[in-house]
């Protein structure tokens, strides 16, 4: 029973970070999607039906099905994180700042991720 509620609780955290991951350059999106629903998967029915059935539900049911991202949704993936990065860096934060190295660094670490590690979908649409 304690290890239904902490993985509940676990996958509400994974899902806030998975949401957060939205605007925020340099934290992921998708990895907190797939653990909450995963997390949901084991402890509760309900919660993993509400997550497939709102917005993020569409990308766990892709992957899924076809196994990774299409190369679309790759370029689409990587496209947001560059301008969402880039505007971070050059327009939010000061010149010379260590922040902009780390913005600018973790932005190119989650691009390569994306388009190296992220497995290619087996049918693209």
């Amino acid at each position: 029973m304690m290890k239904r509620y902490l993985y509940i609780t676990l996958g509400l955290l994974a899902v806030g970070l998975g949401v957060l991951g939205v605007v925020v350059p340099g934290l992921p999106t998708t990895p907190f999607v797939l653990l909450a629903s995963w997390l949901f998967y084991r402890s509760s029915p309900r919660l993993q039906q509400w997550l497939l059935s709102s917005w993020l539900g569409k990308y766990i049911r892709n992957y899924q099905q076809r196994g990774g991202m299409t190369v679309t949704q790759k370029a689409g993936a990587v496209g947001i994180m560059t301008t969402m990065v880039l505007l971070s860096a050059f327009v939010f934060i000061p010149a010379g700042s260590v922040a902009r190295v780390i913005v600018l660094v973790a932005g190119f670490v989650g691009a390569l991720t994306v388009i190296f590690f992220v497995p290619n979908a087996k049918n693209e649409d």
